[in-house]
């Protein structure tokens, strides 16, 4: 049996531990280590720290990212893509390029008898009231509109400017768990299951801190992936559990079991 892998928040476009196109190129080497042995690979969002596309121009840059997209999905391996915070507008060229499917939602599937609920996780939960309206902007078809009027070189610096803002108002206490009672994708999805959906799974992104964290019915999993500034963390389903890794170094999961 095959492997389904998931991983997120590359933020391709920023140093982080390494610089970013050093950051490049260590994902591409894990696309080439995990590709023999995968079924289906999932890119669960914010892949780049910014993505506009403009219609007939796409961000300059990560050429050997999107080169090896485009060599495994030419040799026939499924990858799925999924928009984050930062990448959120994306208006066709992966689908027509590659032909990747890209979810704007999250998403639930069946994987050999288990059940997934997946999604980047920016903007559920019972917090963030400010970014949840600052998103319906984002994606208002006007919005995208008037900003695919910039030229690109100062749509790029202006969102540059505002990541950059983004990242600074955070609070320091958000970087660490912070518990289960103030972690908004952990109440999320404990409301899920209240209303009666109970994947086998619930995996996101977003939350930057590699979590495996069972849940109040005692069966589900919320699944944070982490990301690859720092963590370079990932899953791998193997048709019987999940489980996190690091790729090319070593780092700790936060788990209650």
């Amino acid at each position: 049996m095959k492997n389904t892998y998931f991983a997120s928040d590359f933020h391709l476009g920023i140093d982080g531990r390494l610089p970013a196109r050093e950051r490049e190129r260590q994902l591409v080497r894990w696309l080439d280590t995990v590709a023999p042995d995968a079924e289906a690979i999932y890119l669960v969002g914010d892949l780049f720290e910014f993505w506009f596309e403009y219609r007939t121009v796409v961000p300059k840059g990560f050429a050997r990212f999107l080169g090896k997209l485009a060599e495994l999905r030419d040799g026939g391996l499924p990858v799925h893509v999924f928009t984050g915070n930062h990448d959120l507008w994306m208006f066709g060229y992966f689908e027509q390029e590659f032909g990747i499917p890209v979810y704007r939602k999250p998403i639930q599937v069946d994987l050999h008898g288990k059940s997934f609920f997946i999604g980047h996780g920016d903007g559920l939960g019972p917090n963030d009231r400010g970014y949840k309206l600052m998103k319906k902007v984002f994606v208002h078809p006007l919005s995208q509109w008037l900003f695919g009027w910039f030229h690109p070189d100062l749509g790029t610096r202006l969102a540059g400017f505002s990541s950059q803002k983004s990242r600074d108002a955070m609070p320091s206490e958000e970087r660490y768990w912070m518990g289960e009672e103030k972690e908004w994708l952990v109440q999320y999805a404990n409301r899920k299951i209240a209303q009666g959906i109970e994947p086998d799974y619930f995996i996101f992104g977003h939350r930057h801190l590699p979590i495996d964290w069972l849940l109040k019915n005692g069966r589900s999993r919320y699944v944070n992936l982490g990301e690859w500034m720092f963590a370079c963390s990932y899953a791998v389903f193997d048709g019987r559990d999940l489980e996190l890794r690091f790729f090319e170094r070593r780092g700790e999961v936060v788990r209650n079991y």
